[in-house]
């Protein structure tokens, strides 16, 4: 089963995709976590992402597609797969889906989660004195939620017109968050 979350930056995505991923037995591919690992690393990708993420935009389509064929020709990806955020645009969407079809696969279900910006905001500036990220910063956050809004709100109405988007209110405790993810794809 592949399985794409949805949300903006803070949204729960990652929490709810460990816990999604333990409970289904799949892997968890988050982009954002590969890419930041790349950037650590010092790879070629990384520091082909690394500006980009440093300025709060999103990283480019080309990047982000090459990350996901790697991750699907792994396989422990051969049952499937929890997308934790990968997709933010319509390419994105329709790259992600021509590399499915290649697999004989595709997108099971789509999930957004809900949380206002406000509760965003108070969300990562937690996560980065916790975990001192540089892509955490306000201003980098502001304009990846401006960026997010304005790129992935088509990525919605594509979606919808495909396979259908589940939405899961993401405030609220985790457990209770958790109970809606496992619901909503029959778990």
């Amino acid at each position: 089963m592949n399985i794409l979350l949805l949300g903006p930056p803070g949204a729960g995505k990652g929490t709810q995709g460990i816990l999604l991923a333990q409970t289904l037995g799949l892997p968890k591919f988050a982009t954002g976590d590969l890419l930041r690992d790349a950037v650590k690393n010092g790879t070629p990708l990384g520091l082909k992402a690394k500006a980009v993420m440093e300025s709060g935009a999103l990283v480019q389509d080309d990047i982000i597609l090459g990350v996901v064929r790697e991750e699907l020709a792994k396989p422990g990806a051969a049952q499937g797969v929890i997308f934790d955020g990968v997709v933010r645009t319509i390419p994105q969407a329709e790259g992600v889906e021509a590399l499915l079809v290649e697999q004989h696969r595709k997108m099971d279900k789509v999930l957004l989660f809900d949380v206002s910006d406000q509760e965003i905001l108070a969300r990562l500036e937690k996560r980065r004195g916790i975990e001192g990220r540089a892509d955490d910063d306000p201003e980098a956050v502001a304009r990846r939620l401006v960026a997010y809004r304005a790129q992935t709100a088509p990525v919605l109405a594509w979606y919808e017109a495909r396979t259908g988007v589940i939405r899961i209110s993401a405030v609220g405790a985790v457990e209770g968050i958790a109970r809606q993810v496992r619901e909503a794809v029959g778990v």
